[in-house]
């Protein structure tokens, strides 16, 4: 198919000069709107403006400009339509061949912050989409452009000797209607959360693929990262890779468990994630300290595994990551000495993250399942010590307090059923993924590398029998917080104050399937 006239609207300029040239060059009649007429007379190409095909000037602010017969009747006249082609002659409406329209940026404005309602109204986008429609419905004769990647391929097919192919149009036919979709998913989504539609009858969202993965969980897997459109941020949002190989699926998971746990704490923190669970985490004075303590919890696992810290790598620490495994190394900044020790292994992931944005409060935790999703509120909040109740004879010391606090907030990333050991706000055992709860807590001491006397345990759901806390009390457990709940509690509190153990119950549960 031969272009002879084209239709430009772009919010977003990118390679539009290079575009508007190579089509005049090409012979091809540029009709255009506002900014985007104005930028292509500014590099000296010549351009109809819409308002000379309409008849009609922009209305209401720019909001009426394109909504018109002479625009979408030439967009949607058919080729070899005797019909069609009759009516176009009467009305005076001309072909237009190809429709290049990018949207009004709703999607990034909607992360914003102090945006208000009415200005965000402004950037949904009407005329655009509805000529994208009408452009990819009629692909059998129009080519639709959606994407500044689009660009040079359909340069190159305009050149070319054939044109716009058959199996190109409907190509860019099927990425015109995507873009629509996600762009009205956006807005939808963006509805709902202003409603407080918690779980509407019908769920709305768009992803947009960010990253290809050399493969899945495992390597007979394919696997993609996309995006949530719309979204205020995602995973990978302001996030630089600096060094290393590729990014996994499997990297990926991890970094999202070790970042999530990492929100729990203002204090420099490390977390060390391996096969999605914790295997140290600590809180100090100061990033070193607190990774070598987040690694004396389980040295072996933490080898190989993806470390995320709350504060700039320097030197020191990066000299000290240097002389072992790491996957991946996600921070906020690394000082020009710590990247030298880093950069000498060559396969270290190391991640430079620049987001401050949170993501939304209201986000919804989604699971896939067959043929469906679950989907459920994010387990985000964390009790606060005035909820909590001493269910024993013995209060815990203040020490104790903070490590319970320590020791809850890190059970609830660990796999159910979780028993986190803790002492001096750090791990020393963690017990993690097991059937039977009594099991995960054996699990957690045999873990731990150092006697546990004066430790403290929290479990993520309630004791059903005593004999959890029973095997941790006679390893030298001394304070133990708990959710509650089991129509067994008067045992498990009463072995606990036989013992002379502190417990504290929370009145909450953090499973994590």
């Amino acid at each position: 198919m031969r272009v002879s006239r084209a239709l430009l609207s772009v919010s977003d300029k990118t390679g539009l000069e290079e575009l508007a040239r190579g089509l005049a060059e090409a012979g091809v009649t540029i009709i255009s709107t506002g900014g985007t007429a104005e930028a292509i007379r500014s590099w000296g190409i010549e351009v109809v403006p819409v308002d000379e095909v309409t008849g009609h000037p922009e209305i209401l602010g720019g909001r009426v400009k394109t909504l018109h017969p002479r625009v979408h009747g030439g967009i949607l006249g058919r080729a070899g339509h005797e019909g069609d082609a009759a009516q176009m002659r009467e009305a005076g409406i001309e072909p237009i061949d190809l429709v290049v329209v990018n949207l009004y940026p709703f999607e990034d404005w909607v992360g914003r912050r102090g945006v208000s309602d009415a200005d965000l109204i402004e950037q949904i986008d009407i005329g655009g989409p509805a000529m994208i429609r009408a452009a990819a419905k009629n692909h059998a004769r129009v080519g639709v452009v959606t994407s500044p990647d689009q660009y040079a391929e359909v340069l190159a097919a305009v050149r070319g000797e054939e044109g716009l192919t058959p199996e190109l149009l409907r190509r860019l036919a099927g990425a015109a209607f995507r873009r629509t979709a996600l762009y009205d998913a956006a807005i939808a989504s963006w509805f709902g959360e202003q409603e407080g539609d918690d779980f509407p009858e019908a769920l709305i969202v768009g992803f947009h693929k960010e990253l290809e993965l050399s493969y899945g969980e495992n390597p007979h897997q394919r696997g993609a990262y996309y995006s949530q459109r719309g979204a205020r941020t995602h995973l990978l949002a302001r996030v630089e890779q600096l060094h290393g190989k590729a990014l996994s699926f499997n990297n990926l998971l991890d970094v999202e468990a070790a970042r999530g746990l990492l929100a729990e704490f203002q204090l420099p923190a490390c977390v060390i994630v391996k096969h999605n669970n914790p295997c140290g985490v600590a809180v100090a004075g100061d990033i070193l300290t607190a990774y070598e303590r987040a690694r004396d919890c389980d040295p072996v696992s933490a080898y190989g595994g993806v470390i995320a810290v709350n504060r700039p790598v320097d030197g020191a620490l990066g000299e000290l990551l240097a002389g072992t495994f790491v996957e991946v190394l996600d921070a906020p900044g690394y000082d020009d000495d710590a990247l030298a020790a880093l950069t000498r292994k060559p396969n270290t992931r190391i991640m430079r993250r620049a987001e401050r944005r949170r993501p939304n409060p209201g986000e919804r935790d989604v699971r896939r399942v067959v043929g469906g999703l679950l989907v459920q509120d994010r387990d985000a909040e964390s009790e606060d010590r005035a909820t909590m109740r001493v269910v024993t004879g013995r209060a815990p010391t203040d020490a104790e307090w903070g490590d319970l606090l320590f020791a809850w907030r890190v059970a609830k990333h660990v796999k159910s059923n979780a028993i986190v050991l803790a002492r001096d706000l750090a791990t020393v055992g963690i017990g993690a993924g097991q059937m039977s709860r009594v099991d995960s807590v054996r699990l957690s001491l045999e873990k731990a590398r150092v006697p546990v006397e004066g430790a403290a345990l929290a479990s993520d759901a309630f004791f059903p029998f005593a004999d959890g806390p029973e095997a941790a009390v006679a390893a030298g457990i001394t304070a133990i917080i708990q959710p509650g709940g089991s129509i067994r509690d008067a045992e498990v509190f009463e072995a606990a104050d036989a013992a002379g153990v502190a417990m504290v119950v929370t009145g909450r549960r953090h499973f994590r399937h």
